[in-house]
């Protein structure tokens, strides 16, 4: 079988690899780091033992193809999924946003009306704008506004925007909603929310992000070799071609060849490619994680209104607690105390307890290339998997998955690669699971 060199070994290439290695092709992935995962990874503390997450990663039952990669590395059991959303208003006063007996659309009917942080009008606003969703998820403009203009066109109060939608989408899409193409919001809410009962569900893995990566999984189930620490540091094009990628100082050959690299590492060593890279820019997230002397909750996660932390993740028993902040450009710059001193600050709004406990460490973790600003205008401009040489494929969270920059979508790629991979071997094959109904 032909020989396929992968550039990169996050989920991209993670799932380029686990496909084509189970189809029979010879399978070389090549990575920076001494582990795998991309930004969806898991890092020892300094000092410690301890392995934590850069940022708690969730899935939900919708994403189909990651469900399909950890299965394929024999990890599907690792993660734990909840039927139950907390939002959780200044004071501790808590909603539950969960399924009913009712069919979809209207599985969320009754727990949505006993919504206490939304008003009577707000509700009447969220589920007009819910009933035009799938009457409008193909309307041809939704890439050319923001989810904020197509809101304010269905007449949303600032509350149900605020409070509900934004909520919602800026933790999904990891952008703000006057920066956020609307159709990336419609995806969430049509494949999560309204197409089948059980497609919200939150996964949130038992174990460090790393820990899903299965390196044994992939060398014996998939024949995948793996390259730790080898930077890519050239790609050969000659007539038209690839013909060698340089990496860890070494030169590495191959028949087909699948770049999983971030698009500014790969425009850095291949400009010329017929990508409009000034199109493409940046939405940081930042990850905050606090140990205390005692238990501050023993809700599993939680939603926070009205304040800068959007998420809280329960680690462990209430005492470690992992805290998120998407699209947090007002973070990038602020001193790692002040960042903090904030989460203390607002998390004693919620849970008072936090007010006479000690904090015993706190790390803080600033994605600043999270992933790409997901931005009106962008989708044409994602290139696809196979738009530049015939012996090289493009893959990554970037590129035109049918995703926004999620695992799911990163995934996605992968598995679209792959299948162009195969094409050009002369043997197609099709890895890609479709998007729920």
């Amino acid at each position: 079988m032909p020989k396929v060199l992968i550039l990169g070994g996050g989920l991209a290439g993670l799932a380029a690899s686990a496909a084509l290695g189970r189809a029979g092709y010879e399978v070389h992935l090549l990575e920076s780091r001494n582990f795998l995962g991309g930004r969806a990874t898991s890092w020892p503390v300094s000092g410690d033992t301890e392995v934590i997450d850069n940022a708690q990663h969730v899935l939900l039952k919708c994403c189909v193809n990651l469900l399909d990669l950890y299965e394929r590395l024999g990890v599907g059991g690792k993660v734990r999924f909840h039927r139950e959303f907390f939002f959780i208003e200044p004071g501790g006063r808590t909603s539950v946003l969960k399924r009913g007996i009712l069919p979809a659309p209207a599985h969320f009917a009754g727990s949505f009306l006993g919504l206490k942080f939304l008003n009577l009008a707000d509700k009447i606003s969220i589920a007009r704008a819910m009933n035009a969703i799938p009457r409008e998820r193909h309307r041809k403009d939704l890439d050319a506004i923001t989810m904020l203009d197509w809101l304010r066109e269905k007449q949303q109060t600032p509350q149900a925007i605020e409070r509900y939608w934004r909520q919602v989408l800026v933790s999904a899409i990891n952008e703000e909603l006057d920066r956020m193409a609307a159709s990336h919001g419609f995806q969430v809410f049509w494949l999560a929310m309204i197409a089948r009962p059980d497609t919200y569900e939150m996964g949130v893995p038992d174990v460090p992000l790393r820990e899903l990566y299965d390196e044994q999984s992939l060398i014996q189930k998939a024949g995948v070799h793996l390259h730790h620490r080898t930077a890519v540091e050239r790609i050969e094009v000659s007539n038209g071609t690839i013909a060698a990628v340089t990496a860890g100082g070494e030169r590495f050959t191959a028949d087909h060849y699948v770049s999983c690299l971030p698009f500014e590492k790969l425009f850095q060593l291949m400009p010329e490619l017929p990508v409009e890279w000034s199109a493409f820019s940046h939405s940081p997230i930042t990850g905050i994680h606090l140990w205390f002397d005692r238990p501050i909750t023993d809700l599993p996660h939680a939603t926070l209104l009205d304040r800068n932390i959007q998420w809280l993740f329960n680690k462990q028993e209430g005492r470690y607690l992992q805290l998120v902040v998407s699209a947090s450009r007002n973070m990038t710059n602020m001193p790692r105390q002040e960042i903090i001193d904030l989460a203390i600050r607002e998390l004693a709004d919620f849970f008072p307890v936090v007010k006479a406990a000690k904090l015993e460490k706190a790390q803080v973790i600033k994605e600043v290339r999270a992933t790409f600003a997901a931005s009106p205008g962008l989708e044409e401009k994602r290139p696809k998997a196979d738009a530049a040489y015939a012996n090289f494929f493009l893959a990554g969270d970037w590129t035109r998955s049918g995703w926004p920059a999620t695992m799911e979508g990163a995934v996605r790629s992968g598995y679209l690669a792959a299948e162009a991979v195969t094409r050009a071997a002369g043997n197609p094959q099709v890895f890609l699971l479709p998007d729920v109904a």
